[in-house]
């Protein structure tokens, strides 16, 4: 059943008279007259509206015009979800069936309403979050994605809309008749599939993930002339940490990241070992809830926005981005994180998207389903992904170059891993061959046993790697942040700044070798690469950085 049938009186309550006396403060009043939009798809939102008279239909729109409703609220009822939080382009439709007089809370005061109104405030977050949710199961309001559910870059955008917590659909023209037309008339290339067909009706032709978001409103310009006091570069555990304590301690936040919320763990199906969760929770439930947390103490949060530069020489520093104008912040928290390491195979990168992956979500799950699939990783990302597709592949043949996990891998994983049929642990093995079909994707693997040479030869369509990793710092080369030998950004007493006024300051553990430029999380040099640490590390540079950010105010009075 849907979240729309199961907590649909949490999603939609209707709040008691002294509920909305106390809201009144926080809102001014709005009048509508039958049949004028409130707010409409793909415009920005003014904020929350909280119903005093008449009726309002609530309704998804797609861009090839097709309305589905929703919902009808009337009196005592609010509209809104999870985007009024921060002013993004409205998922929905809504229109005065009668003539409607409304509070109205702008998104500066509605994150002031569930801060300063703590239990009223839980009910207005939690109906914003399930809302965004039944539309998510739904698709509605999100793009139209037109192509076969088998094309890589339909599986390339559906996994950047999915793990931005996106809604979208997607129509295989072979099987739908609109979308045939569509084709026809946009794309009689196949080069230019899939299509993306935005809710305001503009027609993308096989769009990288920046150009959809900016159709979808997902990255609006922002006003970047102010200063802020943090920029955080990356939206991990450790990213979102610092941005969720930071923001709540009231210093203003900026965070980055060039692909999605929730880093390498916002991939993982399920983490079974963090701290409060004894049934496990998934890496995107996990970073989705950050993000909105995040989001509802005022920190901005721009994504996909790829730092490409840090200037150091100048107070304060900038970032320089790929898209819109440069950012300056009076600190920056290095939290980029780390990639999967690539292993050295002649033909890899022409299956990346083809059947080779580095993570693994439902999206690539579902192409795994009753086949043979290849899983090279032994650590604990690679254990989770392991037996999260043993629920979808027929057989799972798992490689590592070690003699086994138990250096790498937590226990539980490792006794999940050998009571799973099918998974085959092959130790001390590796992928020596890939070879492709006919139609360019991924059709078989050959690997060799390191000890006595064999090599075997399957018919995989799908690899999976989780091979270590690589530090994402070379946006940090013109900078002068003191890098380890494998790239790590390296913090600590070690490498202080030796200009720092503040001796104190000096010994701060989280910054790096520039004044100001902190570290936090798989980047950092010698940090535990585990979701807790990350987020361990995150909360605690907020302290470090009101030391320094109080020192750097002395020093310029």
């Amino acid at each position: 059943m849907s979240t729309y049938e199961t907590r649909h009186d949490q999603m939609f309550p209707k709040l008691q008279a002294a509920e909305i006396d106390r809201l009144r403060r926080f809102a001014e009043l709005r009048r509508f007259a039958a049949g004028e939009p409130l707010f409409s798809v793909g415009q920005p939102t003014p904020g929350m509206f909280v119903l005093l008279e008449g009726v309002v239909s609530v309704a998804s729109r797609d861009g090839l015009g097709h309305v589905i409703p929703i919902e009808e609220l009337g009196p005592r009822q609010f509209l809104g979800e999870i985007a009024q939080l921060s002013g993004r382009p409205s998922l929905v439709d809504a229109e005065a069936r009668s003539a409607v007089e409304a509070l109205l809370i702008s998104s500066d005061n509605l994150r002031a309403v569930v801060i300063a109104e703590a239990e009223l405030g839980e009910k207005i977050m939690r109906a914003l979050i399930l809302r965004r949710v039944a539309l998510i199961e739904n698709g509605a309001g999100g793009p139209l994605l037109i192509g076969s559910a088998m094309s890589p870059d339909v599986i390339r955008l559906q996994g950047f809309l999915a793990r931005n917590g996106y809604p979208h659909q997607l129509c295989d023209p072979a099987e739908d008749h609109d979308a045939k037309e569509l084709v026809d008339r946009y794309a009689p290339d196949p080069a230019d599939l899939p299509l993306a067909v935005c809710p305001n009706g503009a027609v993308l032709k096989n769009p990288d993930e920046v150009d959809l978001a900016h159709c979808l409103g997902m990255t609006p310009a922002e006003d970047r002339k102010r200063t802020y006091d943090v920029a955080v570069v990356g939206a991990g555990p450790a990213g979102l940490a610092t941005a969720v304590y930071a923001a709540s301690e009231g210093l203003s936040v900026i965070v980055l990241d060039e692909r999605a919320f929730g880093g390498q763990a916002g991939a993982s199906a399920r983490i079974e070992n963090y701290l409060g969760f004894p049934t496990g929770i998934s890496g995107q439930a996990l970073a989705g809830r950050a993000f909105v947390q995040a989001q509802k103490f005022g920190a901005e949060i721009a994504i996909p926005v790829a730092a490409t530069r840090l200037d150091c020489a100048v107070t304060p520093l900038v970032l320089g981005v790929a898209e819109g104008p440069d950012v300056k912040a009076r600190a920056v928290v290095v939290a980029s994180g780390a990639r999967y390491r690539r292993p050295d195979i002649a033909n890899l990168k022409q299956f990346e998207g083809r059947g080779v992956w580095y993570w693994a979500s439902p999206i690539e799950a579902r192409m795994c389903r009753n086949d043979e699939v290849v899983l090279v990783g032994g650590g604990n990302s690679a254990g989770q992904a392991a037996v999260f597709l043993s629920g979808f592949a027929a057989k799972i043949w798992m490689l590592v170059r070690r003699d086994g996990l138990a250096a790498t891998m937590s226990r539980y994983l490792i006794d999940r891993i050998g009571a799973t049929a099918n998974i085959e642990l092959l130790t001390e093995t590796e992928i020596v061959a890939l070879e492709g079909s006919t139609d360019g994707r991924l059709a078989r693997v050959r690997w060799r046993h390191l000890r006595s040479g064999l090599e075997t030869e399957r018919p995989v369509r799908n690899i999976f790697l989780f091979i270590g990793a690589d530090p994402a710092t070379l946006w940090l080369r013109d900078c002068g942040v003191a890098l380890d030998g494998k790239g790590f950004v390296r913090t600590g007493p070690e490498v202080a700044p030796s200009d720092a006024n503040d001796k104190a300051a000096q010994a701060l553990p989280l910054q790096s070798s520039v004044r100001g430029v902190f570290a936090v999380g798989d980047v950092r040099s010698g940090s535990v690469k585990r979701v807790g640490g990350a987020i361990g590390e995150g909360a605690a540079v907020v302290a470090q950085l009101h030391l320094f950010l109080s020192g750097a105010q002395s020093s310029v009075a």
